[in-house]
C-alpha cells in the first residue's frame, strides 16, 4: 500500500533507524491549565485550586509544567511557544485562559472561554486554533460573582461567557493560529486577527517564547538564555541550549515586530510575598510594562521568557495577519516568502489527503467536518505529563521541607511519569485519567495507532502501576478505582490494527499488555472482593457518584448510621466479568502463535468469568445478596447493613449500574479456536457441565443452527430482553440523543431508600443535566444526562449480540411501540441519535448547542464544534467540560463504523 504523505512522515517518526527523522519533535504539548493542579499543589491541606489560583498564574513560576494559548513545546516542554493577547482593556494580557475553580463554579470547574480545536495531523506537521477573543474588558468578576450566586440554586444553568452580554455587537477577535512543519525542527506560524465587531478596534499580539523553569528549584543549576536581535525588518528570539543539553538551539523568527521584550521566567516574590526578587525582571515582567507601563523588562535584550510585540487598530471586517518561523536553523537569510506560503498549501492539501483516506466514502461532508474536528481535539489534546511523586513528596531542595500533612498519592511514591500522554480535556483535566485514556486510544488508533498502543503501555508499566497491580486512576487521588478497560481498549486496537494492516497485526503489542493486565486482574480479584464471594466493589467506578449512596466512601453513611456497611456493587461485578472475557480473548488470538503459553489461560478466564457470572445472578440465600431482582428485572447494587440481625437492602435505583450487566458478552467459535485451545476449552466446558450443571445455565447460549458456537454473558436471551425492555423504554433510558444515566421515571417520582436505622432516608432524583443533588462533592453528573462512554459500550454490546443471535432475535424498539427491531439496527439507530448531538437539525441547529443563538445562528460560530463531558438527557445540549474529546471524541469511531 502506498502511504500519503502524513503517513510518511507518521512511518519516519516511529522509525527504529538511526538517521530517522522525528516528525513529533514539536508538538501541541502544552497544557492549558498547569495552576490549580495537583502537581503544583504544596499545601498542607490539599486544596490545589486555591493554593495556586489563575490570579498567581502570570506572577508565579510553575515548578512541573507550563501553559499557553495555542501553544507547543518539545516532547519534554522544556522550551514553550504560546500567543498572548491583550485588547487594551483587559486589566491583565490574555496569556491563559480563565476558567472557575471548583469551589467556585456553579457546577464545579469550569473553562469560561470559547476556543476551538480545528485541525491537525498526527505529526502535527499542520495544526489550526481559533480563540474568540472579546474587545471589551474581560468580564473575570461578574463570572466568579454570578456563579457563587447561582451556586445557591442547584438547578440553576451555568452562567457561561456569552451570557455577559461582551460577545454583544459582534465586538470579538477571530484570532487563528495555524502551524505548518517544513522539516521536524522548522515550524512555520501564521497568526490571523478579524475584527468582527462594528467599529475599529486595538489589538495587541505577543508571540512569546520561553523556557520551562527547571532551575529554581535545585542548587547550582545553569539558567537558559534566550537573546533578542534585529535583521532588518525581522525581529530574531535565539534560544540557548538548557543545562542538560535536552533542547537544541532554535530560533523564533518574526515579520515586521515592533518590539521585542525580554523577562525572566521567575516568580515576582515582591508582589505576591512581599519578599526578594532574583532578578528585576520576573515572569510577569511584560504584562506590567505594557498595562502599567513599568520598566519590567530587560533592555538587554535577553532572559528565559521573550515576546515579539504587535500592535494593530483593525477597521472592522478588517484581517491582520503576522508570520513566524521557530527553526532550528539559527542563520536563515530567507525565512518568509513564496516557500513560506507554499509549506503551508501543501502541508493543508496533505492533512486534506491523509482524512479523507480515513473517513468512510459513505459520510456526508457535514460528517466528515464532525469526524475531523474530533480528531483535532484529541491530537491538541496531548500533552507533557511530569510527575515524580517522591520528588513532590519530600520537595525540592531550594525549598523548605514540606509539612507532614501533605499526604496525597504517598503510597504510590514509585510513580514517575515523564511523558507525552493524552489528556481527557486540558483545561478542566489536564492529567490523564485511567478508563478516559482506554476510550481515548480507541479513537486515536485510527490515526495514529503506535501512539495509542504506546499510552496503554505507560500506564501498565512499573514506573505507573502500583507493585500490587493497581493502575493509577489520576492526581487528586491515584488509589481510587476507574473500570479495568485496558484489556478492552488494546483489543480493541488489535481489531482495528487487523483491519487496516491484515495479517501484519501487532500481536507483540497485545501479548505485552496481556502480561500487564493478568497483574492488574489479580489485583482486582484480592483487592476488590472483601468478602472473597466474586462480588466486587469499587466505588463509582467513574459513574461520579451515579448511586443514591457514595459508593467511593461509605464512612458518611456508617457514621449516620452508627454501624458498619458495605455495597456489593452491580457495575464493579460486570466490569470484572467484561475484564475475565476480554482476557479470553486476548489468549485465544495470542494461543494461535503459542499455544503453549496461552493455550490454558482461555480456559482459566472462561472458568473464572462463569463464577463470576453464578455470582452476579444467584439469589445467595446464605447472605440474602442478590444483584438480579425477578420482580423488577433488573440488575442493582446491593447494601449490607451490619446491625443485629443484619440488614439487606437492594438499591432498587435503575440507572447505568444496571444497564453495564450486559457488557460481559462474547462469542466462542470452537472451530476458530486454535486446535488445543479448542480441545483445552471443550474439556473445561464438559468438566463443568458435569460438575456444576447448574453454573451455566444463565452463561451460556448454544447456537440453534452451529453447535460449535456458544454466546457466553452474564443474561441468556430472554433475561436479555426484558432489561432492553427498560433500556428502549423512552420514560426511562431511551432519549432521543442516546441512553440517559438513570430513569427519568424518577423525575417526578424521585427513589427513596429507607434504611430504617437512625430515620436514615436516602432520596434521589432524575436531572438531565447537572445533578441537583451536590452531597458527593458537586460533580455528581451521571444521574440523567447522556455519557458517551457507556453508550459507546452498549452500541458495541448489542452488535456482539446481534452476531450471535442474528437478525431474527428483535425486541420492541422503543419499548412499548409495537415495533421489532433486530439489535443490529438499533445499535445502528443508538449511533445515529448520538452522532445526531452534532448534527444540524432541519432548522440549522446543532442540538449540542442548545439554546445559544449566537452558536445556532451565526456561521461563524455554528460550524465549530465543541465536544462537551456530557449532554443533556432530553434535548442533547453540551454540559460540563467543553473540549473533553477524550472519550466524547468516541464519536469519530461511531461514524467511521456507520453503514
Amino acid at each position: 500500500m502506498t502511504l500519503n504523505k502524513e503517513q510518511e512522515r507518521l512511518a519516519k517518526a516511529y522509525s527504529n533507524k538511526q538517521d530517522h527523522e522525528d516528525w513529533l519533535e514539536w508538538g501541541p504539548y502544552l497544557s492549558e491549565r498547569q495552576w490549580g493542579t495537583v502537581r503544583e499543589d504544596y499545601s498542607s491541606d490539599g486544596n490545589a485550586w486555591d493554593y495556586f489560583p489563575h490570579d498567581q498564574a502570570r506572577s508565579r513560576a510553575y515548578r512541573w509544567g507550563e501553559d499557553g494559548l495555542a501553544g507547543i513545546s518539545d516532547p519534554k516542554q522544556k522550551l514553550c511557544f504560546a500567543l498572548n493577547l491583550w485588547n487594551g482593556n483587559d486589566p491583565i494580557l490574555k496569556e491563559r485562559l480563565f476558567g472557575l475553580t471548583n469551589s467556585e463554579g456553579n457546577h464545579g470547574e469550569d473553562v469560561k472561554e470559547y476556543y476551538f480545536y480545528q485541525d491537525n495531523t498526527p505529526t502535527h506537521s499542520y495544526m489550526k486554533w481559533l480563540y474568540k477573543y472579546p474587545q471589551k474588558a474581560f468580564p473575570y468578576q461578574d463570572l466568579i460573582d454570578e456563579n457563587a450566586r447561582r451556586k445557591q440554586f442547584p438547578e440553576s444553568m451555568e452562567y457561561e461567557l456569552i451570557d455577559t452580554g461582551i460577545f454583544e455587537e459582534d465586538r470579538y477577535f477571530d484570532v487563528q493560529v495555524e502551524y505548518a512543519k517544513s522539516s521536524p525542527t522548522d515550524v512555520l506560524v501564521k497568526i490571523k486577527v478579524t475584527n468582527h465587531g462594528p467599529d475599529k478596534a486595538p489589538i495587541h499580539l505577543l508571540p512569546t517564547l520561553w523556557f520551562r523553569n527547571t532551575w529554581s528549584w535545585f542548587f547550582d543549576v545553569k539558567t537558559p538564555v534566550i537573546e533578542g536581535a534585529t535583521k532588518g525588518n525581522i525581529g530574531v528570539l535565539k534560544a540557548s541550549s538548557d543545562a542538560d543539553g535536552s533542547t537544541d538551539e532554535m530560533a523564533l523568527y518574526c515579520e515586521n515586530p515592533d518590539k521585542l521584550f525580554f523577562v525572566d521566567n521567575e516568580t515576582n516574590n515582591q508582589k505576591l510575598f512581599n519578599s526578594e526578587n532574583k532578578t528585576p525582571y520576573p515572569k510577569d515582567g511584560i504584562n506590567d510594562h505594557l498595562i502599567h507601563g513599568t520598566e519590567s523588562v530587560n533592555p538587554e535584550l535577553k532572559g528565559s521568557k521573550s515576546s515579539a510585540y504587535y500592535y494593530f487598530e483593525l477597521e472592522s471586517g478588517a484581517t491582520q495577519e503576522i508570520n513566524l518561523r521557530f527553526t532550528a536553523d539559527m542563520d536563515n537569510q530567507a525565512p518568509f516568502g513564496d516557500a513560506f506560503e507554499k509549506v503551508f498549501t501543501d502541508r493543508i492539501a496533505e492533512a486534506d489527503t491523509f482524512y479523507e483516506n480515513i473517513s468512510p466514502a459513505t459520510l456526508s461532508d457535514e460528517q466528515k467536518m464532525i469526524q475531523r474536528q474530533a480528531y483535532a481535539g484529541m491530537l491538541w489534546s496531548k500533552q507533557y505529563y511530569l510527575y515524580v511523586v517522591s520528588d513532590w513528596l519530600k520537595g525540592d531542595p531550594v525549598g523548605p521541607t514540606p509539612p507532614e500533612s501533605r499526604n496525597r498519592n504517598k503510597e504510590w511514591s514509585h510513580f514517575y511519569a515523564d511523558n507525552i500522554l493524552t489528556m481527557p480535556d486540558k483545561w478542566e483535566y489536564p492529567w490523564f485519567a485511567a478508563w478516559d485514556l482506554c476510550f481515548q486510544t480507541v479513537v486515536f488508533s485510527r490515526v495514529d495507532i503506535e501512539f495509542a498502543k504506546k499510552q496503554l503501555l505507560f500506564l501498565s508499566h512499573e514506573w505507573y502501576m502500583s507493585p500490587k497491580g493497581a493502575i493509577p486512576a489520576y492526581e487528586w487521588s491515584f488509589s481510587d478505582i476507574n473500570p479495568p478497560l485496558h484489556a478492552w481498549a488494546a483489543l480493541k486496537i488489535y481489531e482495528i490494527d487487523k483491519e487496516l494492516n491484515g495479517d501484519k497485526a501487532d500481536t507483540q503489542f497485545l501479548a505485552d499488555i496481556f502480561r500487564h493486565c493478568l497483574m492488574n486482574f489479580t489485583w482486582w480479584v484480592n483487592q476488590v472482593d472483601k468478602d472473597n464471594n466474586n462480588l466486587f466493589e469499587g466505588g463509582f467506578l467513574g459513574l461520579d457518584n451515579i448511586s443514591i449512596i457514595n459508593r467511593s466512601d461509605l464512612s458518611n453513611l456508617e457514621s449516620r448510621l452508627g454501624v458498619g456497611v458495605n455495597m456489593n456493587q452491580s457495575d464493579g461485578t460486570s466490569w470484572v466479568g467484561m475484564f475475565c472475557l476480554k482476557m479470553m480473548d486476548i489468549a485465544n488470538v495470542l494461543s494461535v502463535e503459542n499455544h503453549s503459553e496461552y493455550a490454558h489461560l482461555v480456559s482459566k478466564f472462561f472458568q473464572h468469568f462463569v463464577f463470576v457470572a453464578d455470582a452476579m445472578n444467584m439469589n445467595r440465600t446464605e447472605c440474602n445478596i442478590n444483584l438480579w431482582d425477578d420482580e423488577d428485572e433488573f440488575y442493582y447494587d446491593f447494601l449490607t447493613v451490619y446491625e443485629q440481625p443484619t440488614k439487606y437492602h437492594s438499591v432498587k435505583l435503575r440507572s447505568l449500574v444496571g444497564v453495564i450487566a450486559l457488557f460481559p458478552v462474547a462469542t466462542i467459535d470452537f472451530t476458530k479456536l486454535e486446535e488445543h485451545s479448542a480441545k483445552s476449552l471443550q474439556e473445561r466446558l464438559d468438566w463443568f457441565l458435569d460438575k456444576h450443571p447448574e453454573l451455566l445455565d444463565l452463561v451460556k447460549t448454544t447456537s440453534d443452527t452451529d453447535k460449535n458456537k456458544m454466546l457466553l454473558s452474564f443474561v441468556n436471551p430472554e433475561r436479555l430482553v426484558k432489561i432492553l425492555l427498560r433500556v428502549f423504554d423512552e420514560l426511562e433510558f431511551l432519549s432521543p440523543h442516546g441512553i440517559r444515566g438513570i430513569s427519568k421515571v424518577y423525575e417526578d417520582n424521585p427513589y427513596t431508600l429507607d434504611l430504617q436505622r437512625n430515620n436514615v432516608t436516602l432520596q434521589e432524583q432524575y436531572a438531565p443535566a447537572e445533578s441537583l443533588n451536590h452531597a458527593f462533592g458537586g460533580n455528581s453528573n451521571w444521574r440523567g444526562p447522556v455519557w458517551f462512554p457507556i453508550n459507546f459500550l452498549l452500541i458495541e454490546t448489542l452488535l456482539k449480540y446481534n452476531e450471535f443471535l442474528g437478525e431474527d432475535f428483535q425486541v420492541e424498539y422503543p419499548s412499548k411501540s409495537g415495533n421489532m427491531m433486530h439489535l443490529g439496527d438499533i445499535a445502528k439507530d443508538l449511533s445515529k441519535r448520538l452522532i445526531g448531538i452534532f448534527e444540524k437539525d432541519q432548522n440549522g441547529n446543532r442540538p449540542v448547542f442548545g439554546g445559544n443563538q449566537t452558536f445556532q445562528k451565526d456561521e461563524r460560530w455554528n460550524n465549530n464544534i465543541l465536544f462537551y463531558e456530557y449532554f443533556h438527557g432530553d434535548i442533547g445540549a453540551g454540559i460540563g467540560a467543553s473540549h473533553q474529546t477524550g472519550w466524547t471524541g468516541l464519536v469519530a469511531e461511531l461514524l467511521q463504523t456507520l453503514k
